[in-house]
């Protein structure tokens, strides 16, 4: 067995009195598609966060790569791309401008995958050049797609990735995950509110309740040893 990509150990985090992550176990191994569930203020985010050492945990541990997330090597650092559920670009830059900056960060940066997202997904053109703050929010989401796919990632997070897009985004979003990103055994972790897109891309589920990992395992053995659809799961383990 290939080692964890993921592993978390009794992960704790409160906020003032309330206690968001309760002892959070939770390992993931490599080429894993695992889609996070949970109601509005189970954590998710706050989880992802920290998992990816944006958020520093009150107790327990995170490890990616088999390395503590807050030393990571450069290597480990550069292996990660990450969608949050807000984008969060240097809306004073262009897309081009914005771009460039990462692509210097990055030693594994694909350019041919960044030029063909941004004109299949209508960045191209006049949009490239007009700074970000004058995008729409759909245009600002596909553009932090972008970025996070653009270093062909080992390790993909992303928090609730096609909340401001229409149909027509999110089903061009979760084609090319499907087509590249799975592909290439990349580790994905996808949050989403949208259970036919997770039916879509993930094969396996965890379910967030009550601050920790209460369900998880391969989407079609849940569903098939309960008769249940996603829906009617999520229901059941969540209420």
């Amino acid at each position: 067995m290939k080692p964890a990509v993921v592993e978390i150990n009794n992960l704790h985090k409160a906020f003032g009195q309330q206690q968001v992550l309760q002892g959070v176990n939770w390992n993931i191994e490599p080429g894993k598609v695992i889609g996070l569930l949970g109601r509005n203020g189970a954590g998710k985010s706050t989880l992802m966060e920290c998992l990816l050492g944006l958020r520093e945990a009150d107790a327990g541990g995170v490890k990616l790569f088999g390395q503590p997330v807050g030393a990571m090597d450069e290597t480990a650092r550069a292996s990660i791309g990450y969608v949050p559920q807000k984008s969060e670009l240097f809306e004073w830059l262009t897309p081009l401008q914005l771009l460039d900056y990462f692509k210097a960060l990055y030693p594994r940066w694909n350019q041919a995958k960044v030029d063909g997202l941004m004109q299949r997904w209508g960045l191209a053109g006049d949009k490239q050049t007009k700074h970000i703050s004058k995008l729409s929010g759909g245009e600002k989401q596909r553009l932090s797609i972008i970025r996070a796919l653009a270093h062909d990632p080992k390790l993909l997070v992303l928090d609730e990735p096609v909340a401001s897009l229409d149909p027509v985004g999110r089903r061009d979003f979760l084609q090319e995950l499907i087509s590249d990103v799975i592909e290439r055994d990349t580790t994905v972790i996808f949050s989403t509110h949208i259970l036919s897109d997770l039916e879509r891309v993930a094969l396996d589920v965890a379910f967030l309740q009550g601050g920790k990992i209460v369900l998880q395992g391969a989407l079609d053995e849940l569903l098939e040893g309960k008769n249940l659809s996603l829906e009617d799961l999520f229901v059941e383990v969540t209420k």
